[in-house]
C-alpha cells in the first residue's frame, strides 16, 4: 500500500515537483517550501504568479507579482535573473540549454545561459510559453492563436491563427505538433509540417493541467470527472481518435494529472484531495491517497518513478511513496 508523508501548508499550492530528490511546493503567497533534512521554507516573492523547473532538474524558476524572476536551487538559495517592473510575471517556461522565458503583458523575454536577453513583442497579452525540444524555438499563446519564434536568428516569426483565447502551449516532446489550452473547454493544436488544425473539445470544464506520457504517445489531461488521455502515436496525432478516458469518478472532477516518467501510467488529482494511478493498457487504477482538503492544484512523479509529489488549493500537500 502507498504510504503518504503529509505537509499542511497555509494558502494556495500553485506549484508542486521535485529538485533532484527534494520535494519542492511553492505557494501562491510567494513562500517556497522544501522538504530537505526536515521542512524548510523561505519568502522567494512577494505574491508568486507562476513556476517550472529547469530542464535539468535542478532548480526552480519562478515569477512573481513583485515583477521579478528568480532561480531558487534545492538548498534554498535563489538569486534574482530578471525583472519586469511593476508588472506582474505571467508566465514561464524552460528551455533547452539553460534559457529561460517569461513575459509580462504583450512582451516575452528568453535569457540564455550566459544572461543574454532577447526581447519579442506580441499584438495581444502572452498568455502562454514553451520552448521547442531541440533548438532554441519559442511559442507563445495568446488571443486568437500562438506564434513561432527562433530566439537565435532574426527570422521571420510564424502566426499560428485560430479564434478564440489561447491561455497555455506545449510542444509536444517529437517536436511535431503544438497544442494550446483554450478559454472555451477544449485544446486546439497544429500538426507544425503542414499547420493542419486538430480540435480537441467536448471538456465539461476548463483544462488546467496537462502531461505528456513517457514516450510522448498520450496526452493527459484535466477538466471532466476523467482524466482525459489524447492518443499522439500517428502522424495526425488525435484527430478522428477518441481519447482514453482513465479513473472516471462521477461526482469529482479531474484538476491536476502527472504521467510517469517511464511508464504509460497517470496519477489524477481530483476535486476532493483524492490521488490515483491509472495504467493506459487495461485502466488499472491504485488508489494513492484518500480525500483532503480542497482540490488537487499540482503535481509531479520524481525521476525514478517512485515518489509522486501532491499540493492542494488549501495548502494540503504531501508525498506519497508507492513502494509503501
Amino acid at each position: 500500500m502507498p504510504t503518504v508523508a503529509p505537509l499542511d501548508l497555509d494558502g494556495y499550492c500553485l506549484f508542486a515537483g521535485f529538485l533532484g530528490e527534494t520535494p519542492v511546493f511553492a505557494l501562491a503567497d510567494g513562500t517556497v517550501h522544501r522538504l530537505d533534512n526536515g521542512h524548510q521554507s523561505g519568502q522567494v516573492h512577494d505574491g508568486l504568479s507562476c513556476a517550472v523547473v529547469s530542464l535539468d532538474g535542478k532548480t526552480l524558476i519562478t515569477g512573481g507579482e513583485d515583477g521579478l524572476v528568480k532561480r531558487t536551487d534545492s538548498a534554498g538559495a535563489s538569486e534574482e535573473i530578471g525583472s519586469v517592473g511593476r508588472k506582474w510575471v505571467t508566465t514561464l517556461a524552460a528551455g533547452p540549454q539553460g534559457a529561460v522565458a517569461w513575459a509580462a503583458g504583450k512582451q516575452a523575454f528568453v535569457r540564455l545561459a550566459d544572461g543574454t536577453l532577447k526581447d519579442f513583442t506580441e499584438e495581444r497579452s502572452v498568455e502562454g510559453l514553451a520552448f521547442a525540444p531541440k533548438g532554441l524555438r519559442l511559442a507563445t499563446a495568446r488571443y486568437n492563436g500562438g506564434t513561432l519564434h527562433w530566439v537565435m536568428t532574426a527570422g521571420k516569426p510564424i502566426d499560428l491563427e485560430w479564434k478564440g483565447a489561447h491561455t497555455a502551449v506545449m510542444f509536444s516532446p517529437d517536436g511535431k505538433f503544438l497544442v494550446t489550452i483554450m478559454q472555451e473547454n477544449a485544446l486546439h493544436g497544429w500538426r507544425l509540417d503542414d499547420m493542419k488544425h486538430m480540435r480537441m473539445s467536448g471538456y465539461p470544464a476548463k483544462v488546467k493541467s496537462w502531461s505528456w506520457s513517457a514516450k510522448g504517445k498520450w496526452l493527459a489531461t484535466s477538466g471532466a470527472p476523467a482524466a482525459i488521455v489524447w492518443p499522439f502515436q500517428g502522424k495526425d496525432g488525435p484527430m478522428g481518435k477518441a481519447p482514453l478516458e482513465l479513473g472516471t469518478r462521477g461526482d469529482q472532477m479531474v484538476t491536476a494529472v502527472a504521467c510517469h516518467p517511464d511508464e504509460d501510467i497517470v496519477a489524477i488529482g481530483y476535486s476532493d484531495g483524492m490521488v490515483m494511478a491509472v495504467r493506459f493498457a487495461d485502466s488499472k487504477e491504485v488508489l494513492l491517497r484518500r480525500g483532503g482538503k480542497g482540490p488537487i492544484s499540482s503535481m509531479a512523479w520524481d525521476r525514478e518513478g517512485y515518489r509522486v509529489v501532491f499540493g492542494s488549493e488549501e495548502g494540503d500537500c504531501g508525498v506519497i511513496d508507492i513502494r509503501g
